[in-house]
């Protein structure tokens, strides 16, 4: 799946971006606006979307001015389903949060990171995760994370591939571009921020 495409999973036409747009943001927005936001498909073929879904009563609309204004009908017995799909990112990442909670044997931080965590993910892509381990059991860890990898990729179809760190390897490799990156556009699920900043930042010369 793709995150930033999440009704994908159900219709591969520009019908998913246009319900997922409206289900995110409670409108209303014009035809124009829906095509600077979605920035694909023509101004025509999201009008044409916009007037089948009209039909189904999953959207309604409004006259404003010359033009018609268009939200997601939250009243519809679809409208929920829908909502709860244009939300499986936010909905990935609370799960993975509860369960690296849930360890025995804790991570200090995690993050999502390349492609799940800018939002350019394709159908193909893996997820990426970040994991610095903490003192503890050399089993249970493994065993934890052997667990982690199998329930997240069955939760999307997409594989997911740790990095892990210890401690002193983090320390070791404070500064390299990979931290770097997954500083600027990771997604962290445990552990504090500030914290991996403080660990990955190189230090100021004095």
């Amino acid at each position: 799946m793709q995150f930033s495409r999440p009704l994908a999973v159900v219709t591969p036409t520009l019908d998913g971006p246009v319900l997922t747009a409206l289900a995110v943001a409670d409108g209303p927005f014009t035809t124009g606006q829906l095509t600077r936001i979605l920035g694909q498909g023509s101004e025509e073929g999201i009008r044409k979307v916009l007037r089948r879904l009209t039909a189904q009563g999953i959207v309604s609309a409004e006259r404003v001015g010359p033009a018609f204004a268009y939200r997601l009908n939250r009243a519809h017995l679809a409208a929920e389903p829908i909502i709860a799909l244009a939300g499986l990112r936010g909905t990935f990442l609370t799960r993975l949060e509860r369960l690296l909670a849930s360890w025995a044997q804790p991570p200090a931080y995690a993050a999502v990171f390349g492609s799940a965590g800018r939002g350019t993910m394709r159908p193909d892509s893996h997820i990426d995760l970040l994991l610095v381990r903490s003192h503890g059991p050399h089993e249970m860890w493994d065993a934890q994370l052997e667990h982690l990898v199998s329930t997240a990729s069955g939760w999307t179809g997409n594989d997911l591939r740790p990095l892990v760190y210890t401690l002193t390897e983090l320390d070791a490799a404070r500064g390299e571009p990979v931290l770097l990156d997954i500083l600027d556009s990771g997604i962290t699920v445990a552990g504090e921020r500030s914290w991996f900043q403080r660990r990955v930042r190189p230090r100021r010369a004095r």
